[in-house]
């Protein structure tokens, strides 16, 4: 079994996200390998040089929003470690814990 990192990026533009350029750009020679649609988010996967595979998961921002619908509650539920916030995953997080 492969080691993979999955990563969710919220915007509130996530349409601005849809080129994988910009990724490719902070990982020089990564290769799309899948896109697919989660509901609201857009899973983009890359095979890193390395053989990593990165899933990256683009979001709107409302996707942490409190009440959390069910899918978002089981991402957060399965585990999940916050890089950056601007208080909304905070929220988020706190319904999940509580």
């Amino acid at each position: 079994m492969a080691n993979d990192v999955d990563l969710v990026v919220l915007s509130d533009t996530p349409e601005s996200l849809d080129d994988a350029a910009w990724f490719e750009h902070l990982a020089p020679g990564a290769r799309l390998v899948r896109s697919q649609e989660w509901g609201p988010v857009r899973e983009r996967r890359f095979r890193l040089v390395s053989g990593l595979i990165v899933e990256l998961g683009i979001a709107p921002s409302n996707w942490a929003a409190v009440p959390l619908d069910q899918g978002t509650r089981r991402v957060l539920k399965d585990g999940h470690r916050v890089l950056y916030d601007t208080r909304l995953l905070g929220r988020a997080t706190a319904a999940v814990a509580g």
